[in-house]
């Protein structure tokens, strides 16, 4: 590999980001990274600021500015900046689409004017919404996302494949699942901690605890997307799309039992809110997400935590047990 190889990270201050963006250092390429902080944080890169290799630019791409210069001989763009908060799009709608799609077209316009011939977009599960198949696989159809935040994530999807097919865009298109683990600021691990920490005798939960997901800790996620980045770049394929996640799935109840196991509490009341007559959490929660991950496995690559190891060490890494 080319040490010199340029890539830029949108959102590479974010969680899922931040780490790709070690993980790309760590392999020799230079990295920039261009965040507005609106939900990333200088924490997750500070480490980083003293290596020859990064550049950090503070830029909103919803603004079409002189961030765009930035992508002038990158080898690929990792496109990962979005609002990751799924609640918020049935409230706010405008953020999604603002945050997570015209922004996905300022990134691919300044990757067109600046001729950037890789591409791996940060997608999601939502995009299947409430699937019939389960485990879902890649192909499967109607795509018919329940919320916002799953609408404009296929929108983007559509974008990137609609510029590889125009321009000669190469784009690797990944669904992940729930992703947790160290430097992750929002979600239900995050939520029962906190919650538990304000009142430890009374748990909330969103819904009626028997939403059942599948868990994938940010190691794996960050191993699967550098695994199949380098093979994609090896190919010629112009465009692959991959579900990221676990082969197992977990439920609500189950996460909140770990949570208080390992904050060491005891004698817990949950109070359940379901949002829908059918317990879901809010507006938009697809109830049941278990991804097929055939495709991915069959490249020679499988998650080393199950969902409930994820959990167990999520827990323990923001807890500051790990």
């Amino acid at each position: 590999m080319d040490k010199e190889e340029k890539v830029v990270v949108t959102g590479g201050a974010g969680f899922i980001g931040s780490h790709i963006v070690d993980s790309l250092l760590s392999l020799g390429f230079k990295v920039v990274v261009i965040d507005n902080f609106s939900s990333g944080s200088i924490e997750n890169i500070s480490h980083n600021m003293n290596n020859p290799n990064f550049k950090l630019v503070k830029a909103d791409l919803k603004m079409w500015s002189s961030w765009i210069h930035e992508f002038k001989d990158a080898y690929a763009v990792f496109h990962y900046a979005a609002n990751p908060e799924v609640k918020i799009s049935a409230i706010e709608p405008r953020i999604h689409f603002e945050e997570n799609l015209l922004t996905t077209f300022n990134v691919l316009e300044a990757s067109r004017l600046n001729d950037v011939p890789i591409h791996v977009f940060a997608s999601s599960s939502t995009v299947y919404g409430d699937a019939r198949k389960i485990p879902t696989p890649e192909d499967y159809q109607p795509l018919e996302p329940i919320s916002i935040y799953g609408s404009v994530k296929l929108g983007a999807e559509y974008l990137y494949i609609t510029y590889s097919k125009l321009y000669g865009f190469r784009t690797l298109i990944l669904r992940y699942a729930n992703i947790i683990g160290r430097r992750s600021k929002h979600g239900v691990i995050i939520d029962f901690i906190n919650k538990l920490r304000r009142n430890p005798k009374i748990l909330e939960i969103l819904g009626d605890g028997s939403q059942r997901k599948s868990y994938l800790h940010v190691s794996d996620a960050i191993s699967a997307t550098i695994h199949l980045f380098n093979l994609f770049r090896r190919s010629n394929v112009n465009y692959d799309i991959y579900n990221v996640g676990n082969e197992d799935w977990i439920n609500v109840v189950e996460i909140a039992n770990i949570v208080i196991y390992e904050m060491g509490l005891k004698d817990v009341k949950y109070v359940f809110r379901p949002a829908t007559p059918d317990g879901r959490g809010w507006l938009g929660d697809v109830k049941l997400m278990l991804l097929d991950i055939t495709k991915l496995k069959s490249t020679g690559w499988r998650p080393k935590l199950s969902s409930r190891e994820a959990v167990i060490k999520t827990v323990r890494e923001i807890l500051g047990k790990e």
